[in-house]
C-alpha cells in the first residue's frame, strides 16, 4: 500500500507538487488539478507522477446528485462526469463522491435515502455516469456513509451487482461504515469481512479513527488517527494482503500539523504490524 495526503503547496506547478509529496515521505497523491485544468496541464501532472513513482489515488466529486432539487441535481451529475474523465486524464486510480442524499443536507441522513427506490435511483445515476464519461481506466466510486447506500460490504457488493459495469469499484472508508456500538467495538472484525469480501475491488482507502463518547444516547466522532479505538494493525494488515499500489490517504483534518501527526501514528501502526507504505 502507499500512504498518502494533502500536501501544501503555495506555487503549484508539478515540480513543487512533487517535491512536496516527497518531503511528506507520500507515494499516493490527491489530484492537484480542478475540472477546469486545461489538457496540457493534465498531461504535465500526469508525467510527473509517473516519472516520481507517485500513485495519484483518486478526484473528489463531492456533491449531490439525488438533491430533490432539479438544478442541484443536474449540477452535481456535471460534476461527477467532468471529475471522473479530470480522474482518467490524469491516470487516477478513481473519482469518488458519496451517493448523495434526498434530503435538505447533501451528506445528511434523510428517511428516503435507505428505500429501494433511492437503491434504484443510485444505480441508475452510476450507470449514466459511467456511460457518459465512458473512462479508460479510471473507476467510479461511491465512499460509504453511516446512512445511506453503500452502508456495508453487503450493500456495496449489491451495488456492484446491480450496476454491473467493470469501472465501478470500491472506495473503502472503515470509520464511515461504523455507526453503532457493536461495530465500534468490533471494528477490526467488521474491516476484516469486508475487505474479505470486497477487496480485489477495493482502489482507494481513506485513513481516519472514530471514538465513542460516553454521553448518551450515542455519540460516535472522527479523530486523528491513533486517538481512537479503530484497529489499524488490523486495516493494515488486511490491505497489505491487497493491491501494491493501494492507496492510503488521510482526510478530514485542519493543518498541516494535524496530517503530519496522522501520518506518524500510521506510520508507527505499520511498523508494530510488519507492513510497509
Amino acid at each position: 500500500m502507499r500512504l498518502g495526503g494533502p500536501v501544501f503547496v503555495d506555487h503549484l506547478t508539478p515540480d513543487t507538487w512533487i517535491a512536496a509529496l516527497r518531503h511528506k515521505g507520500y507515494r499516493s497523491a490527491y489530484c492537484p488539478l480542478s475540472t477546469d485544468a486545461s489538457a496540457a496541464e493534465r498531461e504535465e501532472y500526469r508525467a510527473a507522477a509517473a516519472e516520481a513513482d507517485i500513485v495519484i489515488a483518486e478526484v473528489g466529486a463531492w456533491s449531490n446528485p439525488l438533491s430533490s432539487d432539479r438544478t442541484t441535481a443536474d449540477a452535481a451529475y456535471r460534476k461527477i462526469v467532468d471529475a471522473l474523465r479530470l480522474a482518467d486524464d490524469v491516470g487516477a486510480r478513481c473519482c469518488v463522491n458519496i451517493a448523495g442524499s434526498r434530503g435538505a443536507k447533501w451528506d445528511g441522513p434523510d428517511r428516503r435515502d435507505m428505500t429501494e427506490e433511492t437503491f434504484a435511483m443510485v444505480v441508475d445515476l452510476v450507470r449514466r455516469v459511467l456511460s457518459e464519461a465512458a473512462p479508460a481506466t479510471a473507476c467510479y466510486t461511491l465512499e460509504p456513509m453511516p446512512w445511506m447506500y453503500p452502508d456495508s460490504a453487503q450493500s456495496y457488493q449489491r451495488l456492484l451487482d446491480a450496476i454491473g459495469h467493470p469501472r465501478f469499484a470500491v472506495h473503502y472508508d472503515p470509520v464511515n461504515m461504523i455507526n453503532s456500538p457493536p461495530k465500534y467495538f468490533q471494528n477490526g472484525t467488521e474491516m476484516s469481512s469486508f475487505i474479505e469480501l470486497l477487496g480485489p475491488r477495493i482502489v482507494s482507502v481513506h485513513a481516519k479513527d472514530i471514538i465513542l463518547r460516553d454521553e448518551l444516547t450515542t455519540h460516535l466522532d472522527e479523530c486523528i488517527p491513533g486517538d481512537g479505538a479503530l484497529d489499524y494493525a488490523i486495516l493494515l494488515t488486511e490491505i497489505d494482503r491487497l493491491d501494491d499500489d493501494l492507496p492510503l490517504m488521510t482526510e478530514h483534518l485542519k493543518t498541516e500539523a494535524e496530517y503530519d501527526r496522522a501520518a506518524d501514528a500510521i506510520r508507527r501502526f505499520a511498523a508494530a504490524a510488519g507492513v510497509g507504505l
